[in-house]
């Protein structure tokens, strides 16, 4: 009798593909700078797909408890104020201003092929970055990141992925804020040079 005789479809004598728990460490050399402007102090901006569109232009912020989308790509998502659901907590920026979020939304994260569904905050605000993404979406992902090497390192299908900052987009978002005079700051300078 041969060995193909003696088994089954059910059969339990079929080898089992051994499980490897080898645990990978996500983090950062020297050699992860190559290919970064250095030194610097640039924000890490990446490219990343958001509910199923390539979106340029998102800060990754460890230091940010949410996720934040701002007007341009709720626009350009082709969104409606009817697909938010409420969301009443205002957020404060730096000068102590609140703003009140317009809603919040559950969209579609995806990083190679790892999908990770967030809930992004929408606000009704400047800013030089499309969305803001924080430390739900890299716990969610068992992501780090770091700004000095312009990278996310996450685990994928058991290897070490990676997401690369692109610098010359962090450089023009920084023009923006810059170049950016609210129209409150504008009239106050214009009436102040009469």
């Amino acid at each position: 009798m041969s060995v193909s005789q003696c088994l089954d479809e059910g059969s339990s004598l079929r080898p089992k593909k051994a499980k490897l728990s080898t645990s990978l460490v996500l983090g950062f050399s020297e050699e992860d700078k190559r290919g970064t402007i250095q030194p610097h102090d640039d924000a890490l901006v990446v490219t990343i797909r958001i509910g199923g569109y390539d979106v340029r232009r998102v800060m990754v912020d460890e230091g940010s408890a949410a996720e934040v989308m701002y007007p341009d790509l709720f626009r350009g998502l082709n969104l409606k104020p009817k697909d938010l659901t409420a969301y009443s907590s205002p957020l404060v920026g730096f000068k102590g201003r609140s703003v009140v979020p317009m809603g919040m939304i559950r969209l579609p994260v995806q990083t190679g092929s790892e999908v990770v569904e967030l809930d992004f905050i929408v606000v009704d605000a400047f800013s030089p970055y499309l969305a803001i993404l924080g430390r739900r979406w890299l716990h969610a992902l068992g992501a780090v990141s770091s700004t000095l090497h312009q990278k996310v390192k996450y685990p994928s299908e058991g290897q070490v992925s990676e997401i690369l900052g692109i610098q010359a987009m962090a450089r023009q978002c920084l023009i923006m804020v810059i170049q950016h005079r609210p129209e409150t700051d504008a009239s106050a300078t214009a009436e102040g040079d009469l």
